[in-house]
């Protein structure tokens, strides 16, 4: 199928963009059949806005810690029950080298 540049309006700011030919390529190789409701920038700010609000990027709900080991402020997909130790990423990545815990 031959695919052409559209131009369509943003529901959210209300400004024209382009909906490219290989934009419309990749959604039909996808299976999408909606075409975008919004601007490449507003599809950005909504997205960032999606991070914002206590949601990590897969819509797990992200809860504040201190690491463990370095006490680095970060953020876990789970509720810390208090009786063991919670580690930032790179800190437990360390951890299961090091320590050799087999869970993998």
């Amino acid at each position: 199928m031959t695919y052409q540049d559209r131009i369509l309006s943003c529901n959210d700011c209300g400004q024209s963009f382009t909906f490219s030919a290989d934009d419309q390529s990749y959604h039909a190789e996808k299976g999408y059949t909606n075409e975008p409701k919004r601007c490449p920038s507003c599809r950005g700010a909504k997205r960032g806005q999606r991070n914002d609000d206590g949601f990590g990027r897969d819509g797990r709900e992200m809860h504040p810690v201190v690491c463990a080991e370095c006490g680095t402020n970060t953020t876990v997909p789970f509720r810390p029950r208090g009786d063991r130790p919670v580690y930032c990423s790179d800190c437990f990545r360390r951890q299961g080298t090091s320590a050799g815990t087999g869970r993998f």
